[in-house]
């Protein structure tokens, strides 16, 4: 195959211009201007396209084994290829839990009979999720886990997380953070504030977040570890994760993209599709997310993909899940709130959504386009703009705050292993 004629964007060597690549058994063999077709050889005139590396999720769910009715690896894995993503690690909180080398091999079995894509299972801290024994962290990594997270609960045993983070590290493995303080969430539906007390609703408040975080930070300090805290959505959290990478913590953090394009303020009425864990926050919190994205504070930009059956997303707001799907929408609303809207560049935009993820959890054969490796990447135009129609995901789950939405920038195809999956 050899695609001609794209820009590129490779942020790994800093590379942003036009030219082609030549693939050859799942290879970059050439990265060159000019490049001329050999015998049968596929062209593909990628002009006025965008290329990059293939996106990275660190976090999402998939839901199998146990939660079939909301999503299954299959469907995940193909929500997550239409929107350009070549590897996902799929957080542990399924039933059974990802704590144990046999629910872990299955789901990876289970992955490999769909496709090729990077499948890199984050298993559980704590065994069931139950915040009391830490899991077998060696025979987990040589089973294929590629970190740990409790991920949809907090690791709130400050003794064990800080035993799990040693023996994590010791490994050369990464802890994920689920940062939230329970006590203070207290059964609460969407951000303590305005529109809650509008509406009548059990709010949670900013601190759930900030404080969990505060305290955790406190661990790593202690213990010299290495961290990675999940989708960050307050103004205190970033501040607190700011001075404490200048203090020299071996720390990374990402967010998600409905913290850095909707608020509490989207909330006009009781519709669950934006109930979501951490919740929607304020306008100072929106923009503290974006400024921590712009100095580095924030590292990448994660999906938090959370399915759930359209049923429980109709329920009554005060019953119905946290979670909002994310692999289809990610990044146009990237592109169209962080880069048209000029707030980082096209360069800081696709880092945060290739490079530094693969780095953060040194995922292997992904993050950038090198002769020699393996070709993973994705195309989209930068400009073209389109509406999201949610009934049309291959996710499972077909409900979406964004449904309707007007973005600019849409994925057109996915390449993995040099095979073209998807053709948007």
């Amino acid at each position: 195959m050899l695609l001609k004629n794209a820009k590129i964007v490779n942020p790994k060597t800093n590379f942003e211009g036009i030219s082609d690549i030549r693939i050859e058994d799942g290879i970059v063999k050439e990265i060159a201007v000019n490049l001329q077709p050999k015998d049968n050889e596929e062209v593909i005139d990628l002009t006025s396209k965008i290329i990059t590396p293939g996106l990275v999720d660190i976090h999402c769910h998939l839901r199998e084994p146990g939660f079939n009715a909301k999503e299954t690896i299959k469907t995940g894995i193909a929500s997550a290829i239409n929107g350009g993503y070549t590897a996902i690690c799929p957080m542990a909180n399924t039933n059974p839990q990802v704590d144990n080398a046999t629910t872990l091999t299955y789901t990876i079995i289970k992955a490999k009979e769909v496709s090729d894509i990077g499948f890199h299972p984050i298993c559980a801290v704590t065994k069931g999720l139950g915040n009391e024994k830490m899991v077998n962290v060696s025979e987990l990594l040589d089973n294929g886990a590629i970190a740990f997270s409790d991920d949809g609960k907090p690791v709130e045993n400050m003794y064990l997380l800080k035993e799990a983070l040693k023996y994590v590290n010791s490994n050369n493995a990464t802890i994920i953070s689920h940062s939230e303080d329970s006590s203070l969430a207290n059964g609460g539906c969407i951000n303590e504030g305005k529109v809650a007390t509008r509406l009548g609703l059990k709010g949670i408040p900013n601190i759930t977040e900030s404080l969990a975080v505060a305290r955790e930070l406190e661990v790593v300090r202690a213990v010299n570890g290495k961290y990675h805290f999940a989708h960050i959505s307050t103004k205190r959290s970033i501040e607190l994760i700011r001075q404490a990478k200048k203090d020299g913590l071996n720390i990374t953090a990402e967010t998600a993209p409905h913290y850095f394009s909707l608020t509490e303020d989207d909330m006009v009425d009781y519709d669950a599709k934006y109930k979501v864990n951490p919740p929607l926050r304020t306008k100072e919190d929106l923009e503290a997310v974006i400024e921590g994205l712009q100095d580095g504070t924030l590292d990448a930009i994660a999906t938090d993909h959370a399915p759930h059956t359209v049923h429980e997303k109709q329920l009554p707001i005060q019953n119905a899940p946290m979670g909002m799907v994310g692999f289809e929408t990610a990044l146009g609303i990237t592109l169209t709130y962080l880069v048209h809207s000029g707030k980082l560049s096209l360069m800081e935009a696709i880092k945060k959504l290739t490079y530094a993820p693969a780095s953060i959890l040194n995922i292997p054969n992904q993050g950038s386009i090198e002769v020699g490796k393996e070709a993973n990447m994705t195309v989209f135009d930068l400009n073209e703009e389109w509406t999201v129609d949610a009934s049309q995901f291959k996710s499972k789950c077909r409900i979406s705050p964004f449904d309707g939405y007007k973005l600019k920038g849409k994925q057109k195809m996915t390449i993995i292993k040099g095979k073209i999956i998807n053709i948007g």
